[in-house]
């Protein structure tokens, strides 16, 4: 089990898994090549790197994260044109009651969203949004993705 912190992101090929905690707003993006049995896994915290006084760190941001871990997959024999996207997270952790709400998590997944639609890789399944957080494993001998939520118990997709 290779295990994706928050702000980074891995590839591993069957029979490894990777995993990633605490979902909140932040969200985690799968990606799936079939045939290679090759999965890749983003936690990512923030959708745009637009405002960032640092981005040397990719998979920190939706926008960049994701063009980086397709070219990761690349590098161990995954075809874009292959690529089958899951998407777990993006809750709304942060309420501010009334007054408004600061929207981080519907924010990033509707980045992913926007990003995965222009690299034209498609979006099979997702579980976002709520107000909760997940634990996701991806399992890379079939792209099946397990979340696990203390609220809501466990789910597959």
């Amino acid at each position: 089990m290779i295990i994706v912190k928050m702000a980074d992101c891995a590839v591993a090929k069957s029979p490894e898994n990777l995993k990633t905690m605490s979902l909140g707003s932040c969200v985690g993006v799968t990606l799936y090549d079939p045939t290679r049995k090759l999965g890749g896994l983003i936690h990512a915290m923030l959708p745009s790197s637009e405002n960032a006084r640092n981005t040397s760190n990719y998979a920190k941001f939706v926008d960049l994260g994701i063009p980086y871990l397709v070219d990761e997959m690349a590098k161990y024999g995954a075809a874009k044109r292959r690529l089958e996207a899951k998407l777990v997270g993006g809750a709304d952790m942060f309420s501010m009651g009334n007054n408004g709400t600061i929207n981080v998590g519907k924010n990033n997944i509707e980045k992913v969203k926007q990003v995965l639609s222009n690299m034209e890789i498609p979006i099979v399944a997702e579980e976002t949004g709520g107000n909760h957080g997940r634990t996701t494993i991806l399992d890379t001998s079939d792209g099946t993705v397990f979340i696990k939520s203390v609220k809501y118990g466990n789910t597959t997709i």
